[in-house]
């Protein structure tokens, strides 16, 4: 078993990591045509402004830790497929922030950026190998390659942007080194309410370094980026869209580990989502008060708990289960959007439910996907479904700040 979990990790995983051109670009789903979205959108705040960089980087950078975290699950389970799902996943994420570096510094830096990004995760290869095998010597050398590593990309960064002192990157990426390390090591002790708790960790630190890139760069180019980077607007946005993004990954994660059959996992997993929510409803009580918080919460653990009809449903091929599950979470849909609209005139009920409905759908297809055990599917769905959040994330933000303009200004 060992043998087989080292060729599939330093093997394959490589090959796969080394693959280019494979890159989905979230910015050009064209669910982001989608009139509410772009009629939000438009003003000053949005266009090419801070706040989209900095959501963008910090949508990008946690996608990365929380696929990380399902590929070294997968490797360390020895599930080789649907760990090859997941590096193809992760590699597409990689690719599209080199893409986002080169938006900003060219082809050249785009071109530099990405094989030292991959050299990271190859580095997590070998250590989630040592761990596998329970080979100290193999882990301690991962890991001092890792913190040498932070001070090569730190220098890369820093070459770059004279905003971005080269000691203070190097510190933050050994913190998204640290708390990704604490992961595998929880995954492979088979410790799932750790595990969970440090793939949310992980996802949270990983603003850390996004903030200040997102700040740096648009300091760097002022007529490029309008705005402030963290104006009381962009942070509620910003936060909006990392909350929500999270959900569709740890959905996705609970989902698979239940069809997989592994019910310690899921348990944790859940655990995970339903922290999630709560997060999400002290955003929207932190706005409209404790009330609100009060309502929206169980409102929106509903659907969580339809999701698991379905996905129950599916597990059992009761297409009638199947069925009903979709049927209540579109109605769902339709009782969410009142709810949204009655607190706010900005977002009308018909919008904000179709957003829903599409969230739902987005998700649906990964579950299914995850089920038919299609692996580059699960993860070509999952990226879609993430993505797609920030197109109830976005207006959700621009409505409160045009409701309470005095609260949340977009200087």
């Amino acid at each position: 078993m060992k043998n087989k979990i080292v060729r599939f990790i330093g093997g394959s995983v490589l090959a796969a990591v080394a693959v280019t051109g494979c890159g989905w670009m979230s910015s050009q789903s064209p669910m982001q045509s989608h009139s509410m979205h772009s009629s939000m959108m438009d003003n000053k705040e949005s266009a090419t402004s801070a706040a989209d960089l900095r959501v963008g980087l910090n949508s990008l950078l946690g996608e990365h830790v929380l696929i990380a975290a399902v590929a070294t699950s997968h490797a360390l389970g020895g599930r080789d497929a649907a760990f090859k799902g997941a590096v193809g996943g992760l590699d597409a994420n990689s690719v599209d922030i080199s893409k986002a570096i080169g938006s900003v510094y060219g082809p050249d830096a785009e071109k530099a950026f990405l094989p030292l990004w991959r050299k990271h995760i190859g580095f997590f290869v070998d250590y989630t190998t040592g761990v596998a095998i329970k080979d100290k010597a193999k882990q301690d050398k991962a890991v001092v390659d890792l913190v040498s590593y932070s001070e090569d990309f730190a220098a890369f960064l820093s070459s770059a942007n004279p905003n971005l002192p080269k000691s203070a990157v190097t510190e933050l990426v050994k913190g998204h080194i640290l708390t990704l390390k604490a992961v595998v090591d929880a995954q492979a002790a088979s410790d799932w309410p750790k595990a969970y708790g440090a793939i949310r960790s992980a996802y949270g630190h990983m603003h850390m370094i996004g903030d200040p890139l997102a700040g740096a760069i648009a300091k760097q180019f002022p007529q490029k980026f309008s705005g402030a980077v963290d104006s009381p607007a962009a942070n509620l946005r910003n936060t909006l869209n990392l909350a929500l993004r999270e959900h569709a990954i740890l959905a996705a994660m609970a989902t698979g580990s239940a069809l997989g059959g592994r019910t310690a996992e899921f348990n944790a997993a859940a655990g995970a989502v339903d922290a999630n929510s709560i997060d999400i409803a002290k955003a929207i009580g932190s706005v409209y008060g404790a009330d609100a918080e009060k309502a929206f919460l169980p409102l929106w653990r509903k659907h969580i708990g339809f999701v698991v009809d379905y996905t129950t449903g599916l597990a059992a091929k009761d297409q009638m289960k199947q069925d009903k599950a979709v049927a209540d979470l579109i109605r769902y849909a339709d009782d969410f959007g009142a709810f949204l609209s009655s607190a706010n005139p900005n977002l009308p009920k018909s919008a904000v439910s179709d957003l829903v409905k599409g969230h739902i759908l987005t998700l649906k297809d990964v579950v299914d996907a995850q089920a038919a055990k299609e692996w580059p599917n699960v993860y070509s769905n999952l990226r879609l479904a993430t993505s797609h959040m920030a197109m109830i994330a976005d207006p959700l933000g621009m409505a409160i700040a045009k409701q309470f303009p005095e609260k949340y200004a977009q200087r």
